[in-house]
């Protein structure tokens, strides 16, 4: 009981608060983060958690490999462009690509709810394969386990990944300084529209779908290209902003991005408009982040133009010193404002 008392002495957070945080945010926004940052990072604290990044980078016997961990907990299990089978391979397959590595294997452990229909968990499984083939991994190991009934929502999935870093780059927030562009892969909100539009039985004139792909083969051909980045972040749970926020903090400086150059499907936003989200936070599970120098960017571009032609590949912004941890957008009307994350999310079980 001492350590107990003593850890509620010494938290940010009063701990009574915790199951609070937890139950009302779902698993993203600021509240999130700070859950984060005040209890599990100093508890876990070493030289590999504390750089930040989507997965752990470190060297075995004279091999440099990626480490990356995640949990899969969408709801509904099936939407237009995707399913929790497809998001759980994309999903980390990606997280080892924003760390530069080539992913090799996976994990997967299933969390069943009892009365689970066979079919579904087959349809799911099946996904998984498809999904495994085309991103070139191998899942090599797994678990399963089952609730009782009402205990689950029908499947959550965890995976873990490996992956291979064949290069001598640094690619961290750490990396990133003054004078780096901002690139986008794409247009971006799709993923989190095309969860509401089912979860809420909405129709819109043209069907929106998921962008849930694997990333890790654009990210090769970049590097294979000879481009130096410094940093990349996959724009799942809260989007765009969040993520250039994260990074801001972390490198300890100011990312000044632009919204007319923001790529949006003219149908996503509408659908934000009539729903009242904003595009910048919704998450995308095909769509990241790259920071490269100024000198590197119209190769980069190029390259990824010549790997999907219809991407919309773009550079949004800008690292300046001044002011230091902190996001501003500038309006199409020419205003400026500060970029934050959310208390919560827009929303939850989104991936």
């Amino acid at each position: 009981m001492e350590s107990v008392k003593e850890f509620a002495m010494s938290c940010p957070i009063p701990i009574d608060q915790y199951p609070t945080v937890l139950l009302a945010h779902g698993g993203g926004g600021r509240l999130m983060h700070q859950l984060i940052e005040s209890m599990f990072v100093p508890v876990f604290s070493n030289p590999l958690l504390d750089v930040r990044h989507d997965g752990a980078v470190f060297q075995l016997n004279g091999t440099k490999l990626a480490f990356t961990t995640d949990s899969y907990v969408v709801r509904p299990l099936f939407f237009p462009g995707g399913d929790i089978g497809t998001l759980a391979i994309n999903g980390t397959v990606n997280d080892l690509a924003m760390c530069g590595a080539r992913p090799l294997y996976l994990s997967a452990g299933f969390i069943l709810e009892e009365g689970l229909p066979m079919e579904t968990l087959w349809r799911v499984v099946q996904s998984m394969k498809q999904a495994a083939e085309v991103a070139g991994v191998q899942l090599v190991t797994g678990d399963t386990k089952v609730v009782d009934k009402g205990k689950g929502d029908l499947v959550f999935i965890n995976t873990a990944g490996v992956g291979l870093i064949e290069h001598d780059l640094t690619i961290a927030p750490t990396s990133v300084e003054p004078g780096d562009l901002v690139l986008l892969n794409g247009d971006i909100g799709r993923h989190g529209i095309a969860i509401m539009a089912v979860r809420e039985g909405l129709e819109f004139e043209s069907a929106i779908e998921s962008d849930c792909a694997p990333l890790s083969d654009l990210v090769m051909k970049l590097i294979d290209a000879g481009i130096r980045i410094k940093c990349m972040r996959d724009l799942t749970r809260g989007g765009l902003a969040s993520a250039l926020v994260e990074i801001a903090e972390t490198a300890n400086v100011h990312i000044g991005i632009d919204e007319s150059a923001i790529p949006v499907r003219e149908d996503v936003q509408g659908a934000c408009e009539i729903l009242g989200f904003d595009p910048l936070y919704l998450a995308n599970e095909g769509r990241f982040v790259m920071f490269v120098a100024a000198s590197e960017a119209e190769r980069a571009l190029a390259v990824m133009g010549a790997c999907a032609p219809d991407s919309c590949a773009c550079v949004v912004g800008r690292v300046t010193e001044d002011p230091p941890g902190m996001v501003t957008l500038k309006s199409r009307i020419g205003a400026t404002r500060i970029v934050d994350m959310f208390s919560g999310e827009q929303l939850p079980r989104i991936c």
